[in-house]
């Protein structure tokens, strides 16, 4: 497959076996990803990182992934201090970027972003979050994690939780899932509630989701546990944010009857949804699935790039 010069936009814009070749090259990348070993096949390459909103995974798993592969990064990670400030519109940031380097990420808190500055930017851009849009990445690793852990998606019961309406990491997850043909169980407060269109996606592939306000009853048979945060910032009115906050949390007490094997996962960062009792319990992934940020953003950045290691 060749994915040389290709944007990554939305998770909508690969196949199932497209994603099953990120993964499995990813599977390559870890051993470079830790440091063990040294791989310098983007040396010359830079990438530039323009987050227009705050981030730390994100942000920095890209930086270390380039950085492992021997290229270079260059950018900011907030807009006040650049022209933007001054009136600069999107589209000639972009096209200034792109003459300074030779791969784009970006992350932006309008929906629809990332795929306008793909259409002004002559080199690859990689949407690193667009508002409650799309996270592609995040939902790669996502992926990876689940296979490297519990080694296979099909058949699987997974349960989101969480602010489902406002959450992209969910919403690009839950089409992945049902592309792999997971069992699904989508558990938020009736105002956050997956969005119609997410669910008439799984629906075409066949999957039919459960929807639910009670966790404690969808945590009993469930593989794999993904919490989100309720975000403060993607809600238009404070007081609609007040009715749910801390309306979920993750507790050892709440994890009782899971079953042995459940993996809890969360894109982070967590602001009390996960209580810090459960980090000490095998359930707890959600730092480990952060570590596979930088192992799946190497594979995409090295392909796309064409610095394909054999």
């Amino acid at each position: 497959m060749d994915f040389k010069n290709r944007d990554i936009i939305s998770i909508k814009d690969f196949s199932k076996e497209e994603i099953n070749f990120f993964i499995h090259y990813a599977k390559k990348m870890i051993p470079y990803a830790t440091g063990k070993k040294q791989l310098r096949i983007l040396q010359n390459k830079i990438l530039a990182v323009l987050f227009f909103e705050p981030s730390t995974r994100t942000r920095l798993s890209f930086e270390t992934a380039m950085l492992r592969l021997g290229g270079n990064v260059i950018g900011f990670s907030d807009p006040t201090g650049t022209s933007q400030k001054k009136g600069e519109s999107l589209a000639d940031t972009i096209r200034m970027a792109a003459a300074y380097s030779d791969v784009i990420v970006i992350r932006h808190p309008q929906e629809g972003a990332a795929r306008l500055a793909a259409e002004f930017s002559e080199i690859p851009v990689i949407n690193a979050g667009d508002g409650a849009g799309q996270h592609p990445t995040q939902c790669l690793l996502d992926l990876f994690t689940i296979i490297m852990e519990r080694k296979k998606i099909e058949g699987k019961n997974i349960v989101l939780v969480g602010d489902l309406k406002y959450g992209r990491t969910v919403h690009s997850l839950a089409y992945a899932l049902s592309l792999f043909q997971a069992n699904l169980t989508f558990v938020s407060p009736e105002s956050l509630r997956m969005p119609k269109e997410v669910i008439s996606s799984c629906k075409e592939f066949g999957v039919e989701p459960t929807n639910t306000t009670n966790l404690e009853k969808a945590i009993k048979d469930a593989d794999v546990l993904y919490v989100t945060r309720i975000q403060r910032e993607r809600f238009p009115d404070a007081e609609e944010y007040n009715k749910v906050a801390g309306c979920y949390k993750v507790t050892k007490e709440l994890l009782k009857d899971a079953r042995e094997e459940l993996i809890i996962m969360h894109p982070l960062p967590r602001v009390g949804e996960i209580d810090p009792e459960v980090d000490t319990t095998p359930h707890a992934l959600y730092f480990k699935q952060a570590f596979y940020g930088i192992p799946m953003r190497m594979a995409l950045l090295s392909l796309i790039l064409g610095g394909k290691k054999n």
